[in-house]
Formats: C-alpha cells, structure tokens, sequence
C-alpha cells in the first residue's frame, strides 16, 4: 500500500474573489487584528453587533477572507503548479455562499457554477485526485442570521439542497468526500464549527450540542443521498486531533485527561463512526444541565450512514494537568506546554512521533481507514531580493511528519493518504493572518492585503516534489 501524497487549501482563505456574486459569510466577518495575546480569540467569538460591523461598506476593519490569497484569479496559474509537484491528491473545499448566496436559495449562482467548474476541470485534465470537503466553516451570513447557525435545524434542509446540486453536478469526480471539516471543532469553536454568535453570557452548550448534532445528522443524511446516487467516492468524518499526554505520572492527571479528551476529540467522532451517542456523553451533558432534541429519526439515520474512513488534522499534541502550568498555544484550543517539544514562532508544539501515536489510536478505536486531512508549519517567510523563500525550517518538519506516517504504514495503520495544509499560502484561519504562512508556495501579500499577490516557489517545494517522486518510484522513502 503507498500513501496519496497531497495538499490542501479552503475556499474561504484562498479563493478570494468576494465580489464576483458571492454572499457574505461566516469566515468574511472576521477581521485581522494585529497580534496581541487574545487577538486570536477575538476574531473567532463573534457577536451580533461584530457582524453588524462587518456587513457595512465603510467599515474601517480588514477582512482578510474576502481577499483570500486570490485563488480565484490565479486559479489555473495554481492548478500548474499542482502539476508540477506531481500531487496524488489535492483537498480543496466549495463555498457554500458562492454557490448559494444566502444559503436559501432555490437555484445556485451561474457564476459560482463556472467557477467550479473550471476547477474540476483543471484537475480532472491533470489527472489529480479529489478530496472535496463541503462544508470548512464558512456558513451563509444570512442562515446565522435567520436560524441562529447550525443550531436550527432548518440548515439541514438548506445543506442538503447544496450537496444535492454538488452531486449532481460533479459527484463522479469525486474521489474522497467529507461533509465537515474538524467537526470537533464545533465545541470549542463555536463561530468557526458551527456558526453560533457569541452571547453576553458566553455560548449556551445545549446550543453548541444541538446544532454539532444537527451537523451530526446532516453528514449522515448526506451520506445516505450518495448512496441513493449510487456516487462512487469514499466519505469520511474529520476530527481536530490533539494526542493528549498527562503532564505527570498523578493519576488525576490520568483522569483528567481521559475526560477531556473523549468531549474534545473522540466525541464527534464516535457519533460519526459508529452511529450512536458514545455512553460517557449522557453524564458530560447531565452535568452541564445540557438538554438535546434528538427524534428517532435521527438515531435510524445516524446508525445507518456511518463515514467509510476517518480524517484528522494533526499539527500539534497537549498535555493534560490538574495543577497549574505554563501554557502555549494549540490549534483553536491552549494547551499546557510539553518540556519535551520545541514549538513554532505561535507556540504550536512540534511533535512528529505524536502524529505515529494518534494514527494508531484512531485506527485501534475505529477501525477505518485512516487520512491525515491537514499537517503543516505555520511560519513566518521570508521573501529574498532574489525572489527566493528558504524555508529550510519546513523541510525539517516535512522530513519529520511524513517519517512517522510512513512508520505508521509499516506499523499496519491503513493510511490512505497525508495531505500537506495551505499548500499555497493561505490566510490563517486561527489568526487571520498572512504573516502565518503553511504553503510550498508562496504568495506576495501581507497581513493588510497589500502586494502584487504573485506565486513563488519555496525551497520546500523543490523537496516535497523531490520526496514525491522517490515516493512514486520506490513506495516508503
């Protein structure tokens, strides 16, 4: 078995394109904010009088996401450089506001439309696989609007006419599908995952668990329209993995990390891959005073429409205590800090040998197929006079990271496929950001939206199209 190498981008942080028709959504309401200590988490707990803000045309705020890294403009200039690297794979996502502007529409948007269509395209011609997600955050403004976000049920309804046009439309090219992306997410980012404003009082959780469940629900309805269309990808669940290590060998420690992460990470999971709540969920939401409406239909509909393999994004693992400790940042959570890891210009901690373990985990706990959705080094480049990037810096955690899938493989876990994140630079979706760059490519643009937004190769893309071919001719490097 070899391992589809890849890389991945999200609509809403590289496409751009905001005036080409389409709708105001979640992810173009956030504003940069320059860094300071909670800049991060400002931008992603949004409130009613936040939106307010954004929808104005004189706001004096940047909203990084309706520039993207102007993917929509480049898009066949990117596709070549795909190409070159001699991708197996290529994740992108399709936004739902561009397709249906406000979410609710009966028809979608011939502009939308033709778009991705040239995107399918461009691939198909390239022969590179496709891994679609359908929905990586970004909701319709108006269905936050109307319905509060995915804690109405309506947008069940609304989704699935989206998915059903999708289908329709290029289902068969389709290689791999996942309705949500690190649906976990939805839990501690509750904006981001599923749409939800932020109240004086904070986040309600019988609202933040009802509408994970109205996600929950949706996935599986849209795993059972495939099967009805007889399309023949493969569909997936994905997680935020975060391989959870106690700090001490206390067993408070012990417990306090089991608790956390069956509700932080295996909990959507769970409800996804095996189709029914997991038994530790009715005492979490008993002592959160959490109340849920879940119909007998949905039991039969989860239970019947599991995921056919498991995605995860990896960047980073977290450490558990009951005690206090220094703390660093993580992907949308804060984590204690590992003694034992080096970390990343944003505090994100380095730990290759954790993503061996956390496939293992997955694996030994589903039994499914496993890809590695996202993995990559958020970092600050920079741009020589001679156009040059040398960012030897991600070839070593490149190196690193696929070392340890690769022993993975060797080790029986069924990988599938590792797909590199932002493999064009891309706009932050924790800090909104330019300055934080993941990709081989490089784009001209900083954190205001100014520069020429010109591609250049980095270093790293020289050695990923290098491991990639050795990849080809010889299976494990």
């Amino acid at each position: 078995m070899k391992i589809l190498w890849g890389g991945a981008t999200a609509a809403s942080q590289y496409e751009g394109g905001f005036e080409e028709k389409k709708g105001l959504d979640t992810q173009d309401c956030r504003p940069y904010l320059p860094r300071t200590s909670n800049a991060t988490e400002e931008t992603r707990l949004l409130t009613k009088e936040k939106i307010e803000e954004a929808k104005k045309t004189n706001s004096n705020q940047y909203y990084p996401f309706r520039n993207g890294t102007k993917g929509y403009e480049h898009l066949e200039e990117d596709i070549e450089y795909l190409e070159e690297l001699g991708l197996d794979i290529y994740r992108f996502s399709i936004s739902w506001a561009r397709l249906f502007p406000n979410g609710i529409d009966e028809a979608p948007s011939p502009e939308g439309v033709a778009y991705y269509d040239k995107v399918f395209e461009l691939l198909v011609k390239k022969k590179i696989k496709i891994f679609l997600t359908l929905n990586h955050y970004a909701l319709p403004i108006n269905l936050v609007e109307c319905y509060g976000g995915w804690k109405g049920r309506e947008c069940i309804k609304y989704f699935l006419r989206f998915v059903h046009f999708v289908f329709e439309r290029w289902g068969e090219l389709v290689d791999y599908w996942l309705p949500f992306n690190e649906i976990n997410a939805g839990y501690f980012s509750p904006f981001n995952g599923v749409g939800l404003l932020k109240g004086e009082d904070g986040y309600n959780l019988s609202e933040v668990f009802q509408a994970l469940h109205h996600q929950f629900v949706a996935s599986a309805k849209t795993i059972r329209l495939a099967k009805q269309m007889k399309l023949k990808g493969k569909f997936g669940s994905m997680i935020a993995c975060f391989c959870y290590y106690p700090l001490t060998s206390n067993p408070e420690d012990n417990l306090k990390l089991l608790f956390e992460e069956q509700m932080n990470q295996w909990y959507c999971m769970d409800v996804l891959s095996k189709g029914e709540y997991p038994y530790y969920s009715s005492k979490f939401f008993e002592s959160k005073n959490i109340t849920l409406n879940i119909t007998d239909e949905d039991k039969k509909v989860l239970k019947e429409n599991t995921c056919d393999f498991v995605s995860i994004s990896f960047y980073t693992s977290s450490v558990i205590t009951v005690d206090e400790a220094e703390k660093t940042a993580g992907n949308l959570v804060v984590s204690t800090k590992n003694p034992y890891l080096k970390a990343s210009e944003w505090g994100w901690q380095i730990d290759p040998v954790g993503l061996r373990t956390s496939l293992h985990r997955v694996y030994e706990r589903y039994g499914k197929p496993v890809i590695v959705s996202e993995n990559g080094l958020g970092a600050r480049d920079v741009l020589t006079e001679e156009y040059k990037i040398h960012d030897s810096y991600r070839i070593d955690y490149m190196k690193a990271y696929y070392e340890q899938a690769q022993l993975a493989l060797l080790d029986g876990v069924p990988l599938e496929a590792f797909i590199a994140w932002g493999i064009i630079d891309i706009v932050s979706a924790g800090s909104c950001e330019m300055d934080k760059r993941y990709g081989v490519i490089y784009v001209d643009a900083d954190n205001y939206g100014n520069g020429s937004y010109k591609r250049y190769k980095k270093d790293s893309f020289y050695w990923y199209k290098e491991f990639i071919q050795r990849h080809k001719a010889g299976g494990i490097n």
